[in-house]
């Protein structure tokens, strides 16, 4: 199949920064909507105390926080955005009130993050006022171990704020979600051979109806109480057979550290 003829949404936000080039499936990143949980339930308070929300004027992506001073999200994200322009808002379930809005003071994407094929789709953001950590919607959650690659089978955490279908409307509340980790040779069966390189992992159902959509990308995949991935790409939203796509958090521990993420 050529890759013009599929439907690829990777998961950017409404008002993020656009990037003009075209993926590897034909698709101008500058015309994709923004993405959020489908198939989820409203988060309760304290329940995923790390997602922070990633604004210009307004909402965009979602991150997490692995401490006071260190969020990580999607080099999708903030490709092409200034720190001068962006701001977190956390300690809320609700992306547009509530908690505190903090600036960004430095953002570093991978040096190697392709837009053509999604490829290292990560980045970390310096903070310039350290955050207030330890109340019952802010905390860090802890970083998994360098070269982890979640188990097939291992349950993953998702939340992130907004509509519940694919093309749908954004929610304010903050969702939540739980979903298997596929494994890399299933999800290359699903998306085709070579899509899902060794720096990424796949998460959902075969039947479909529970996924990260557009506006979630950047935001938190947990397991097991750690930080394994990020919202990063997909083919539309919980369609049966085409698991999310995230990033491998665990191939990138070296990385940020040499770019100075301390927790």
């Amino acid at each position: 199949m050529k890759f013009a003829l599929l439907l690829c949404l990777v998961r950017l936000a409404m008002a993020g920064p656009l990037n003009k080039s075209f993926n590897k499936f034909g698709v101008n990143l500058s015309k994709i909507g923004g993405e959020y949980i489908v198939g989820g339930s409203p988060a309760t308070a304290g329940q995923a105390p790390y997602q922070v929300s990633l604004q210009q004027s307004r909402h965009f992506c979602g991150g997490t926080i692995v401490s006071k001073d260190w969020i990580v999200t999607a080099a999708h994200c903030v490709d092409g955005l200034s720190a001068s322009a962006l701001k977190i808002r956390y300690n809320t379930l609700s992306h547009n009130s509530g908690g505190s809005l903090v600036q960004a003071a430095q953002i570093i994407s991978h040096e190697k993050y392709d837009s053509y094929n999604i490829d290292h789709d990560i980045a970390i953001i310096k903070l310039a006022t350290s955050l207030t950590l330890e109340q019952t919607n802010a905390k860090s959650v802890p970083l998994t171990s360098q070269g982890n690659d979640p188990a097939d089978g291992a349950s993953a955490i998702i939340s992130g704020w907004g509509s519940t279908r694919e093309g749908g409307a954004g929610s304010t509340a903050l969702q939540i979600v739980t979903v298997p980790i596929v494994s890399r040779a299933q999800c290359n069966t699903n998306y085709g051979s070579g899509q899902i390189t060794e720096n990424m992992f796949c998460a959902g159902l075969a039947a479909g109806g529970k996924d990260a959509c557009q506006g979630d990308s950047g935001g938190p995949v947990i397991v097991n109480g750690e930080l394994v991935g990020a919202v990063s790409w997909g083919r539309g939203c919980a369609r049966p057979n085409y698991p999310g796509v995230y990033t491998r958090v665990g191939n990138y521990l070296t990385w940020m550290k040499e770019k100075g993420l301390t927790v």
